[in-house]
């Protein structure tokens, strides 16, 4: 009997090292765990979202789908009497536009006919889908046609158009499986400015 009762405390013994062992174990895997961040540089914020970085953006609050220059600034101060935006979207591969684009652009001379003082800014952009078969002179070309388009059929003088030319850098869409966004990146975006003159009595 005394044996008996003997191995009968040497197994409670061993039991209770065992429940104790694994209290400490999981006492281990409830403690918190160190949250990982990552920084973003300085140099890839773009607060206002126009595609200048803040470390460079000269014009750090403009507001959306406003054109911008290199310095992240409007081709002319924003709040002037006049403006008016010209959009135009292209088949993959193709600067031509279609006859809708054609009579929006003639608009846009009629405006700088009715005021001589204003100025156009454009903008010619790419997909990444053009980038990469090698279409990258398509941003040029397109931005370029507009250009001469104003200059040759309107008699626009060149000093009153600004072109620029951001390829691929600015897409509209990241979705360029799907087609009509796929175009949405392949575009000339032009921006009227100028004041209008009031006669005062």
């Amino acid at each position: 009997m005394k044996l008996s009762s003997l191995i009968s405390v040497a197994v409670l013994n061993i039991s209770v090292l065992s429940l104790v062992g694994c209290q400490a174990v999981s006492t281990d895997t409830d403690s918190p765990k160190e949250i990982v961040t990552t920084a973003i540089e300085a140099s890839q914020l773009d607060s206002d979202k126009d595609g200048v970085p803040d470390i460079i953006d000269q014009c750090p609050n403009t507001p959306w789908n406003i054109a911008v220059d290199k310095e992240g600034c409007p081709p002319t101060p924003i709040g002037t009497d006049l403006k008016m935006e010209y959009r135009a979207y292209y088949e993959a591969g193709s600067n031509q536009l279609t006859q809708e684009d054609l009579i929006e652009l003639d608009r846009v001379a009629d405006i700088m006919k009715q005021y001589p003082d204003s100025k156009v800014f454009f903008e010619g952009h790419i997909s990444n889908h053009e980038k990469s078969t090698n279409n990258a002179a398509l941003a040029q070309e397109r931005v370029e046609y507009v250009k001469n388009y104003l200059i040759l059929n309107h008699g626009i003088h060149p000093d009153r158009i600004k072109i620029e030319v951001y390829g691929a850098t600015r897409p509209l869409s990241e979705n360029e499986d799907n087609k009509e966004e796929l175009r949405l990146n392949q575009r000339v975006y032009g921006l009227l400015t100028g004041e209008i003159e009031t006669n005062e009595d």
